[in-house]
């Protein structure tokens, strides 16, 4: 029997997987990710502003090492500039198992996780760097029902 959670991480990852080759969300990684869960479930989820907000209100440092579950944000560090400030928003794609992500990069695609460390940045940003993911129980945490 499945548990809710798991409903909707078929859900979003059904939802996301309808999006490759979507470029429409391009240097909107977390839009993307959100959108997976939100548009497939009918919910609203609460991260940050950005990737990397968002990694840092997930708790992606307290996150157990070892290679994400389905459904999991996965998070990178990346600098560049936007709105003519330069920082670190970070990058961020969801979980489909067995190493690989589904993430909004020049368009959304398929990647091993840690081939996207070997991506070529958009001018101007840095490399993507791993740091983590964050469970699906953490994304959902004060979820609403639309």
């Amino acid at each position: 029997m499945k548990t809710r959670t798991g409903n909707y991480i078929d859900n979003a990852i059904t939802w996301a997987m309808s999006q490759l080759g979507n470029e429409d969300y391009c240097f909107r990684c977390l839009a993307f990710v959100e959108d997976a869960y939100e548009e497939s479930n009918d919910i609203e989820v609460f991260g940050g502003d950005s990737a990397k907000e968002s990694a840092d209100e997930y708790g992606v440092n307290d996150t157990p090492a070892g290679e994400p579950p389905r459904g999991a944000f996965v998070f990178f560090d990346m600098s560049g500039e936007l709105f003519d400030a330069r920082t670190n928003y970070g990058h961020v794609g969801l979980c489909l198992g067995d190493g690989r992500v589904i993430h909004a990069w020049d368009e959304v695609r398929i990647d091993d996780i840690r081939a996207v460390e070997a991506l070529e940045p958009a001018e101007g940003w840095t490399q993507p760097r791993y740091i983590g993911w964050a469970p699906v129980e953490r994304i959902l945490q004060g979820h609403q029902v639309r």
